[in-house]
This record gives C-alpha cells, sequence and structure tokens, in this order.
C-alpha cells in the first residue's frame, strides 16, 4: 500500500495486537497489509501512544513539515533579494 494510507486507528490498534502477544508480529502485518518494516517504524514513532495523541503527532509533523517549507521558501526570497541588492551597489 502507499504511504499514508494506514490510519490513527489502524495503526495503534496494530501496536496494541502486537503488545497483547496473541499472534507474531508478521501475521499482524500480513492481515493488515503493511511490512514489517512499517511497523517498527510506527512502533518506534508512537510507542504506546493512544489513538488522539497519535492523532495529534501525525498533524504537528505535517505543520511542522509547512512551516519548514515556508521559512525555506522565505530563505530563498531573501538570499534573491540580496543578490539584486549586491549587484545594484
Amino acid at each position: 500500500m502507499k504511504a499514508g494510507t494506514f490510519t490513527e486507528e489502524q495503526i495503534v490498534a496494530l501496536l496494541q495486537d502486537a503488545q497483547k502477544g496473541e499472534k507474531t508480529v508478521e501475521e499482524l502485518c500480513r492481515d493488515l497489509g503493511c511490512s514489517t518494516a512499517s511497523f517498527h517504524l510506527w512502533k518506534k514513532r508512537y510507542g504506546n501512544a493512544s489513538v488522539a495523541e497519535a492523532k495529534r503527532l501525525r498533524r504537528l509533523e505535517r505543520e511542522n513539515d509547512r512551516l519548514l517549507k515556508i521559512v525555506g521558501q522565505q530563505r530563498l526570497e531573501i538570499e534573491g533579494m540580496r543578490e539584486v541588492l549586491a549587484k545594484k551597489r
């Protein structure tokens, strides 16, 4: 599946099922249709988080990416203006 197609509810449910230990990680991942690498990434990122905490974390990560993009664009604009001003002098 494509990245980002799993909801926070699915991810948290998978992590909680893995903690129960009734099935192996491979079986759980096969049932959900994800890779074990994704499972370990989610475990590292979300740990024992609840669904609300996972949603909040994902929302904060998207906001951080958006802000970093804005800062990068502003930096390019400032550098461009400095080059134009330097040529005029």
